[in-house]
């Protein structure tokens, strides 16, 4: 396969990357250092969780981070070890050692750059957002069952079934060492309690640092992190072993498909909070296998973008790429100043920490209101969660897209109608009305069927009107519309509203209207006169509109 020169330079860093650095350094680095703060305990707790020891999860947030910051495509993601990840991650350790976990590192990376340099980043837009939400639903219960035995403070039993040997765990238990029950509560008191003091306190890491200094005083009998090597690791090349060259590729196959499915889901979550330029899916799935091909060098484990760390970057104000490398080196300053400190650190607070994000991870009201969309979304989102636990993440995901393209087939098939349309004939695709272009609005007329598949096309398009003041939406022709579509919707009127369009919706079937209220589209519009009944009534809405605009700039 060979590039075109045009194209491996879409790949690759350049200066436009760091637009904008002089103005904004001083938040980037603000940004920067508060995500290292949030990120320590998660590397640390993901790690230890999946059997590899701190070091790797401290290795693998710094190089990761860096790495994927420098060459992947969203100038706001961060990336390191995650929850999903673990997930993955715990039977591979369990069968291949942490050797073998460096070998699928760096064959997964391997697998990640091929796929970006392929273009296959933007077929991931496709996931269906009840899929997006059972696959989440279903990550945060393993999360939180894998932190039973810490929590605990007993030995992990044998076995790769998660419940399972959450189940034994608690036998083994017996109701007879609290220690560590204990610690986990000090944690989520703090967890929870900080945020009302203060929004800015770095709850997670003030939890553990209030369980060590409590476990100290007190005497508490509790499993601790133990020593972790003052400095960073010498870069050896991972051994790939060929009688179990099998189970490598397959591990691999998982740990890319995870890979590229979450960091590329975080990079659009990303772009909804951030007001800069879109990130790049292809260029992201190159910059997260080079991620993990140099973590495979350095004794990490496989990492991918991370929403929760990406949401505090975003939060932090952060503008360039510079605040991810910041938090890299943020952390290279802790494992070379701070790990004395960090091996007092009580396993079970590191549980904590774990369990209280799991928790965290669904959106309940997000959740609710998918649940009360339709029956085959709700379906869906608790078919997928179920597998997501019952099997592993790569096969949950692909029953979950299967099912949704079964039930958005025989959606379209049933709406398959012909029959009298007042407003013209049928189009395949979006049909854009120029009447009306000189007073600074237009029409869009939606035809046919807006779901899953069709859904990330339609806000690409439609995101893109400029110097527009008013958009109308025609619905009249819009047979179908899941979840999914009602999603992308809501998104465009507030991506269009934040940027000073006024949109009217007309002519909405009332099939849909329960749908788009109960996932909240109309609650998108400014008002609730911006849902008109006919076009005609939507044209003279946005004429009255356009003339008080001209009044008040004359004014």
């Amino acid at each position: 396969m060979e590039l075109s020169a045009a194209r491996r330079r879409s790949l690759l860093p350049g200066r436009g990357d760091y637009a904008g650095l002089r103005r904004s350094w001083r938040i980037d680095l603000v940004a920067g250092i508060t995500v290292a703060v949030v990120a320590l305990p998660l590397a640390l707790g993901f790690a230890v969780t999946s059997g590899l020891g701190a070091q790797a999860g401290l290795v693998t947030a710094i190089v990761a981070g860096i790495v994927a910051g420098v060459f992947g495509g969203s100038h706001v993601q961060v990336s390191g070890p995650t929850g999903a990840m673990t997930v993955v991650l715990v039977p591979v350790v369990a069968t291949l050692g942490p050797a073998g976990v460096a070998a699928v590192a760096l064959l997964a990376g391997g697998l990640l750059v091929l796929a970006g340099a392929l273009r296959l980043g933007r077929y991931a837009a496709v996931l269906p957002w009840p899929v997006v939400e059972g696959f989440t639903v279903g990550i945060a219960l393993l999360i939180g069952l894998q932190q039973v035995p810490a929590a605990l403070g007993v030995p992990k039993p044998e076995g790769e079934n998660t419940a399972a040997v959450a189940v034994r765990a608690v036998v083994d238990w017996g109701g007879g060492h609290w220690s560590a029950l204990a610690v986990v509560a000090v944690v989520a008191a703090v967890m929870v309690a900080a945020p009302r003091l203060h929004r800015a306190l770095p709850a997670s890491l003030l939890a553990v640092a209030v369980a060590t200094v409590v476990a100290e005083l007190a005497g508490l009998s509790v499993t601790r992190i133990g020593a972790i090597p003052a400095g960073l690791p010498t870069p050896s090349l991972p051994q790939i072993d060929g009688d179990r060259l099998g189970d490598l590729v397959t591990a691999a196959l998982a740990v890319a498909a995870l890979g590229a499915v979450e960091s590329l889901l975080s990079a659009r979550v990303a772009d909804g909070m951030a007001d800069g330029e879109a990130h790049d899916p292809d260029r992201e799935l190159v910059g997260q296998g080079l991620a993990n091909v140099a973590v495979a060098f350095v004794g990490g484990m496989p990492a991918t973008g991370a929403i929760a760390r990406t949401a505090v970057n975003v939060r932090a104000g952060a503008r360039t790429r510079a605040a991810t490398i910041v938090h890299g080196l943020t952390l290279v300053a802790v494992v070379l100043l701070l790990a004395p400190l960090l091996e007092r650190v009580p396993i079970a607070a590191l549980a904590g920490v774990l369990l209280v994000t799991a928790t965290r991870m669904v959106e309940t009201g997000t959740v609710g209101r998918l649940l009360r969309s339709t029956r085959e979304d709700a379906l869906l989102l608790l078919l997928t969660a179920a597998a997501t636990v019952a099997f592993d993440l790569v096969v949950a995901v692909g029953i979950g897209v299967a099912l949704a393209a079964l039930l958005a087939l025989r959606s379209v098939a049933a709406s398959a109608a012909f029959e009298r349309d007042d407003l013209g004939p049928v189009d395949v695709d979006a049909t854009l009305e120029h009447a009306l272009i000189e007073e600074h609005i237009v029409a869009y007329r939606l035809d046919g069927a807006l779901f899953f598949g069709a859904a990330q096309r339609f806000l690409l398009e439609l995101t893109a009107v400029a110097d527009v003041e008013v958009v109308i939406l025609r619905m009249g022709g819009l047979r179908v519309i899941d979840s999914t579509g009602a999603m992308a919707l809501a998104d465009l009127i507030d991506h269009l509203q934040r940027q000073g369009v006024t949109v009217l919706l007309a002519s909405l079937r009332p099939e849909h209207r329960g749908l788009l209220e109960r996932v909240g589209v109309l609650d998108q519009l400014a008002h609730a006169n911006h849902l008109l009944p006919t076009i005609d009534e939507a044209l003279v809405h946005a004429r009255r509109h356009h003339l008080r605009n001209r009044r008040a700039l004359a004014a």
